[in-house]
């Protein structure tokens, strides 16, 4: 008993926090289910969610131990929150073994279209948290992960699992003093060579479309002075320095990380002033991260990202979408939760924005480009990102300050979504943090350049990066074709776990059901 409800969990979390950074051993994600799916079989349901609630909760524990750096409360909130998934997942798997003698093919594919449903419903729930899903321990791993161009990430995570189920079935086969069945692995054999060959095939495609050189600026403001005002002229004279010196490159584009801009930039003359007299002077467009604010009627305050012209004119803006609850604005703030705003002196939310700005620039040869932006946690969710792609942005920009989580693990978690955007869309995505990880992603998911100093450090360091990014489409592609499944059909995939696996369990149900039926008429006759 203690080890199907402790040293059992407890491997699973260990295995699956190394898959993770700041580790990276992501080839332990494909058995790090072992354990617990091992400790699931035969146990009733309570038992099974016991198991994998004590997973899940010292997995998500030791891998977002980070989120502590901002307030302790609430990485316990967060942890007790998401084990819940893993929990839900734990039950399904005992419901789903109720119903094989013998775990099958059949089975490994329910088993695999719970996981991928159970994390499809992580990410959108209470407005969602899409971050260490478990197809993101591949995103080095670029053969296998190409396959989120037509799946998205939950297509990996699927694959992951059903690696998992079909190995642990063998071995419980092996303890249980049976010969396991070769041509199940046979079968996963096969599949992992035909994602291998597929992946291989599509790193090695290539890719046609405008030419574009971008800065990215990492200008490393300690979180204790970023909001501190007697620091605002230190602040942006540093990006100021920073931005000329990438300006020698003569980029097309160079970008600030999020809310870089010392205050407001519309509403402060003398800040707007400075920074769009820099735009002009170096000749370059350039994307900053601002605070803006609006008073129609109520002020508004909107975590922006601004363009500014190479004539130094404001042109463009996009308003963040979707928020950070508790971060940037408290849910019920104005009602039920109001007394988390005063306990914790939050002061006024930000206001969520509307539209998908699509911005524009020229290149220095004449042509027209155009990129979305994503602020903050953006990236981790995936609809965000293909609506800017469907709206035709050649390129993604993630602007983000992760400061708040001192130098741990976050920053490389963080940029592990933005991975699969670029594959799921086929775009680039270029990372600028405050301090760290600023890295160009190129549409194969392969990071091809990044900031960082003489010693290869590469977070809580100042500098920049330049890169020149193709932006088009697959050399093979027709012209009128979308670039991926992904970005016509989105998480369609997803959709389809959950429906598989809900019409199997609604089928067992009224099997259950119907057997019980005639179970009481033969009682009655009697």
């Amino acid at each position: 008993m203690l080890r199907r409800l402790v040293f059992l969990p407890l491997l699973s979390a260990l295995l699956l926090t190394l898959s993770y950074p700041a580790f990276n051993l992501s080839f332990l994600a494909w058995f790090a289910l072992i354990p617990m799916l091992v400790a699931i079989r035969g146990e009733k349901p309570w038992q099974a969610f016991f198991t994998g609630y004590i997973t899940g909760f010292l997995f998500f524990g030791a891998t977002l131990y980070w989120v502590g750096y901002v307030a302790i409360i609430g990485a316990v909130v967060l942890t007790v929150y998401l084990a819940f998934f893993f929990g839900i997942f734990a039950v399904g798997v005992d419901i789903l073994a109720m119903q094989f003698a013998k775990p099958r093919i059949r089975f490994a594919v329910l088993v695999s279209c719970l996981w991928a449903a159970v994390e499809f419903l992580r990410s959108y729930l209470f407005t969602g948290f899409g971050w260490a899903l478990l197809g993101h321990t591949q995103w080095e791993t670029l053969p296998i992960i190409q396959i989120a161009d037509a799946l998205g990430v939950y297509g990996v995570s699927f694959l992951i699992v059903f690696t998992n189920v079909l190995i642990s079935s063998k071995i419980k086969k092996k303890i249980r003093g049976h010969v396991p069945e070769p041509r199940y692995l046979a079968f996963l054999v096969i599949v992992l060579i035909a994602v291998a060959i597929y992946g291989y095939y599509k790193v090695g495609q290539g890719f046609d479309g405008e030419p574009v050189k971008v800065s990215v600026i990492q200008g490393n403001i300690p979180q204790s002075q970023k909001w501190d005002e007697r620091y605002a002229g230190e602040i942006l004279n540093r990006y100021i320095a920073l931005t000329k010196e990438a300006a020698k490159d003569k980029p097309d584009l160079i970008i600030w990380p999020e809310t870089s801009v010392p205050g407001f930039l519309e509403t402060d003359g003398v800040l707007r002033d400075k920074v769009t007299a820099l735009a002009k002077e170096v000749n370059t467009y350039l994307l900053v991260g601002t605070q803006t604010e609006k008073a129609p009627q109520k002020t508004r305050y909107y975590n922006s990202a601004a363009l500014i012209s190479d004539k130094g004119e404001i042109v463009q803006r996009y308003d963040k979408i979707h928020l950070v609850p508790f971060g940037e604005y408290v849910p019920l703030g104005n009602t039920y939760l109001s007394f988390i705003k005063k306990r914790y002196d939050m002061g006024e939310d930000y206001t969520a924005g509307h539209d998908y700005t699509i911005f524009k620039i020229p290149t220095k040869k004449g042509k027209e480009v155009k990129f979305g932006v994503l602020i903050c946690f953006e990236d981790v969710f995936p609809e965000l990102s293909r609506s800017f792609a469907r709206l035709g942005a050649d390129f993604l920009v993630v602007i983000t300050n992760d400061a708040w989580y001192m130098k741990t693990a976050a920053p490389f978690q963080h940029t592990q979504p933005s991975v699969f955007r670029a594959i799921e869309n086929r775009v680039n995505v270029i990372r600028c943090a405050n301090t760290g990880y600023s890295c160009f992603i190129d549409q194969t998911g392969k990071i091809t350049q990044e900031v960082k100093d003489f010693n290869g450090k590469q977070i809580f360091v100042t500098g920049f990066a330049t890169a020149n990014l193709t932006a088009g489409k697959a050399r093979t592609l027709p012209l009128a074709s979308p670039r991926t499944l992904y970005l016509k059909y989105g998480d369609v995939f997803a959709w389809i776990c959950a429906g598989v696996f809900l019409f199997d369990l609604t089928l067992y149900f009224i099997y259950n059901y119907a057997k019980f039926l005639r179970k009481r008429r033969k009682n009655w006759k009697k």
